[in-house]
Formats: C-alpha cells, structure tokens, sequence
C-alpha cells in the first residue's frame, strides 16, 4: 500500500499498529476513506483535480485565453501597467530594486518613525488619532438636517426615478416593450417591496393601487439581477454629475465590506457565520470614496470575503472607475496581492496584527540597522521567473472575463501541492504585500486614509439595513438568485435615498451660502449623504377620533349541536 500521498498525522490515524510483532499492520477502513475525500476535496478546491461538465469544478485550463493571445497583447499591457513583462528576467529584476528601495528606505526611516517601535521583535504601531468634530461642522451639519425636507422612502423613489428613469431597465424577458398600463410606478412599488423587505402583502396594504399579486409580478416575470445592476449604474452615472462628492473623494478608490443578512436556518443555501453569529449570508460592497455603491454581492457565510475583493472592481460598468482598493483584514492574502498587482490595482487594506505578518527581503544576505527583526525570509524569484508567461495568461484570462477573479483566488488560496503556478503567484505577492507593509508601518497618514475609506464602507452597511426594515431584516426567500436579486433591490434603494440626499443637500447648501453662513471646503469633506432624520420609513398615519367603532360585546353565546 503506497502512503506517500498521506500525511504523517493521516498515517498515524489510518495505519493501526498490530498488538503482536508477528502480526500484520491493519487499515483503519473508516479513516482510510475519510483521508481520501478530504483529499479529493483539497484537489477539486486547488483546481489539480476536476469534474468534466461541472460548473464550479470544471477543469480550469478551458476557461484560460489562448497563449497566443497574450503574446499579441503583451505590448498593450506594458503600456497600460508600465510593467517590464516582456523580459521575465527584467521583470523580476524590477520586483527586486523595488523591494530593495523601499525596505532600505523604511530601515533608514524608522529611527525616526514617532508612530512605530520595534521591541524584542515585536512591531507595535501607535494608532491614529481620530478626527475631531469641530463647532462649526457641528452646527452646519445641524443646519442642514434641519433644512432637508420631511419625506417618505416612496416619496424618494418617486422623485429618483422621474428624475433618473430607471424604470426603463425593467422590460419583458422577450426584450419586448413593457405593455404596463403604469411602468414606473409598478418599478417604485416593487423596488420599493423588495429593497425595504416588506413583501407584496404588506406593501399592497400600504400602498392601495396594487394586489399583491401585481407587486409581485413585476419582480418574478421581468426583473433579473442584470438589470438591476443595470439601474445601479444609471444611478451612479447621474450622482457623478454632482459637485458635492467631489468634496469627499476622487473617485479613484472605493473600499470593500461584507455584513451578514439573517436567513432562515431551515434554508439549504444559509450558513451559520461565527463572528456575527446565526445563519445568514454575506452582502459584499464596493463603495466609492464619493460614498455610492458601485457593486454588490451576496456570498455564503463560510467564503473567503478577500476573494470576491476583485470581482466588483472587474464587472463595474460605472462611469466611476477607481483603481485603488481598501479592504479589512480578510484582503491580505498573497495571492489576492499579487493578482491585484498585475491588474493593475492598487490594493491598500487596513491592516489588524500587523505583528503576525510575514515580511520578506530581496536578498538573505543583507542585513538591516534598525529592522531586522521584522523580517522572516527570502522570496523565490527563481518561481516567478521561471512562470511569468503562465501567470499572464491567467491575468489575461480575468481581464477578457473566460474567468472570475474569484474563481481564481480560490484556487490559489488552497494550499496546491502540486502545482507551482499557484506558488509563483504566491512569490509574487509576498513582494508587493512586503512592499505595501513597510509603507503602512513608515506612513501614518496613508493608515489614517485606509482607516477613513473602510469607514465609509462600514456606514454603508448600517445605512443599508436602516432601509431593509421590513420583516426584522430577515430575507424570507429562500432561493439563491432571488436572494441576490434582494441584495441588489436593497443596494438600488440606498443608492436612490443617496442620490435624493446629495440633491437636497446641494439646494441646503446653497441657501446657506445665500444667507451668508461661511461654508469651508474642510467643512464640505467632513459631510456625508447617509442621511435618514428627515425620512419617514413607515408611511403616514392618521389619527381619526371621529371614526365610528361598534359598542364593546363580551358575550359569545355557543350553540348545543346535539
């Protein structure tokens, strides 16, 4: 029996010691075929095994573009990431004088580095101090809740979609022209029951016009997760147009966050999440640093949220097109690095442990003065030298979308034995994380930037559920695409209450300005759009005390059939 393909710890559990030398070793049959699927498991995960004609497992080499192509497309790339490729030697050259400029920068930096100390080789960084809130932003950001007018959610539909016409994107499955009598207000009150998380009965109930089987038919016969995604973007493009986000950013980053959305446990498709506890999924969003969402994503509890980092930035189609990421602790893989680097996306996520990273040099046998410690090995560039051409056919693949980002990070994050394409993209990223550590360490004000960005990310999702108020947050259906559909209404509603907020905000603003109140770019950057004194969520009631009520009866009189 060949065991070379098992561990030690499997043949300790597999193998079972006879009690008599001069009887024969036994199999632990149960822990044999256990040791098997895992791996097999472990093989299907990595990619070096597959299942012909499946869908997820699928053999990964028919989903990479023709090398042909990337050699035709080589100069193009060159041009667009300014990365010597062409010459694997050049380009590991180059990875090495980087690596070598900024830890020699950082060792020399770091005596006088007021934020960073390194004791008995533990690295400790002081963290930065949080803004303070000034008077003056104080009362201008009371002026103008105070000024927003008092609304509803459907009131702000309504003026969203006649202003933008994102009812226009929801049309028979045919690609026919809508025949309803009343296409946007049908698209407000479904969006509307779908986003809030209402369900047609209630939102029937609250909106009289409509059945519940009308609120619902819209969703079921014409709506997919395309063309919801579709009316994202228009509302994206619009918001761009706005002055006043360009107070809070360029547009050139967005961060990335994942927050738990409860399902039912009695669900197939849900999983229990251990940090947040209870069973659910996770809602994925990119957020511009204007504060829009520009892509969302609704993922299993137990996925790797740093896998999915990418995706977003890939299948964005807004005229909003950042090319630097922040992310939380779960976008610090190697692998996620390395892809990032060679599509040219900066990845810059906030950092927790930084005492437990790994840094790597350019050459073992140089040492530093003043961080040293810091450091725990050498890169192979042998490996990526020796890949290059294979690695660009992968980055190449993920660019013309044969394959996802997410796809592709799976399988490099599994621990491959076998195959070194997978180690080459990992030799990689250990060269751009090391080289993006050492700045994090040296420069306090690009972490006070990477905290401020996840931050915006992380009010997102709070302004997100404040509108999914319906059935306590719970997503009552239980199917996966109606799911995401769910997550996708609910995106669409916070983009349209966003949109709606900046509009009024500029006309408050402007008035201000009008009545002589000093009104500061500093002031405008320290504002934000998520914005929900001023709305009503649960619609008008009214009190009517003149209604006529029956008389109280407490009697109930049962009548002897026999």
């Amino acid at each position: 029996f060949d065991s070379r393909w098992m561990t030690q710890r499997w043949r300790d559990q597999v193998f079972v010691k006879p009690s008599l030398p001069q009887e024969p070793t036994q199999l632990h049959k149960p822990m044999l075929e256990l040791a098997i699927f895992v791996l097999i498991q472990e093989e299907l995960v990595s990619g070096d095994m597959y299942v012909p004609f499946s869908a997820e497992f699928n053999d990964q080499r028919e989903d990479l573009v023709d090398m042909s192509l990337v050699e035709q497309g080589l100069d193009a790339y060159v041009e667009q990431t300014g990365l010597p490729v062409k010459d694997p030697k050049q380009f590991v050259q180059h990875l090495k004088s980087r690596l070598t400029e900024a830890s020699r920068a950082a060792d020399a930096d770091f005596p006088h580095n007021q934020s960073a100390t390194l004791e008995n080789g533990v690295l400790k960084l002081k963290k930065p101090r949080k803004y303070q809130s000034t008077d003056a932003l104080e009362k201008l950001d009371e002026a103008i809740n105070a000024r927003l007018p008092a609304t509803s959610i459907v009131d702000v539909l309504t003026d969203a979609e006649r202003w933008l016409g994102t009812h226009r994107r929801i049309y028979p499955h045919s690609g026919n022209a809508s025949r309803l009598a009343d296409p946007a207000m049908r698209f407000i009150t479904t969006t509307f029951c779908y986003g809030c998380n209402l369900g047609p009965e209630q939102t029937a109930k609250s909106i009289k016009t409509l059945t519940p089987k009308q609120v619902a038919w819209l969703n079921l016969k014409q709506t997919t997760e395309d063309k919801l995604t579709k009316a994202i973007v228009d509302v994206i493009n619009a918001y761009n147009k706005f002055d006043l986000p360009l107070f809070w950013g360029t547009g050139e980053s967005a961060s990335v966050d994942g927050t738990k959305w409860d399902l039912y446990e009695q669900n197939l498709l849900s999983e229990y999440h251990i940090r947040y506890g209870g069973y659910g999924g996770i809602g994925y969003y990119h957020v511009s640093d204007k504060y829009i969402a520009l892509f969302s994503s609704f993922i299993t509890c137990g996925a790797y949220e740093g896998r999915y980092l990418l995706d977003g930035l890939m299948a964005n189609e807004s005229d909003i097109q950042p090319d630097t990421i922040h992310g939380d602790t779960h976008s610090q893989s190697y692998a996620v690095f390395g892809l990032s680097h060679l599509l040219g996306i900066k990845l810059m996520p906030r950092i927790r442990n930084l005492k437990e990273r790994k840094l790597y040099k350019p050459d073992n046998r140089y040492r530093y003065e003043n961080i040293e410690g810091l450091f725990s090995g050498g890169i192979n560039f042998d490996l990526i030298e020796r890949h290059l051409m294979d690695i660009l056919q992968v980055v190449f693949s993920v660019k013309q979308g044969t394959i996802t980002a997410s796809t592709l990070l799976r399988r490099l994050s599994a621990k491959s034995r076998k195959n070194k394409l997978f180690a080459a993209f990992r030799e990689l990223g250990k060269v751009v994380r090391t080289v993006f550590l050492l700045s994090y360490i040296c420069d306090i004000d690009m972490r006070k930037m990477i905290f401020s960005a996840t931050n915006k990310s992380e009010e997102f999702n709070a302004f997100a559920k404040w509108l999914f108020f319906g059935n306590e947050g719970m997503i009552a259906e239980n199917v996966r695409p109606e799911q995401r559909k769910i997550i996708k209404y609910n995106h669409l509603v916070a983009n349209m209450v966003v949109f709606y907020n900046v509009e009024k905000m500029t006309h408050v603003i402007k008035g201000l300005q009008a009545e002589g109140h000093e009104i500061t770019p500093d002031l405008l950057a320290r504002l934000s759009p998520y914005r929900t004194s001023h709305i009503n969520r649960f619609g008008d009631y009214t009190v009517d005390m003149n209604r006529k009520i029956p008389p109280l009866d407490f009697k109930v009189k049962i009548l002897d059939g026999t």
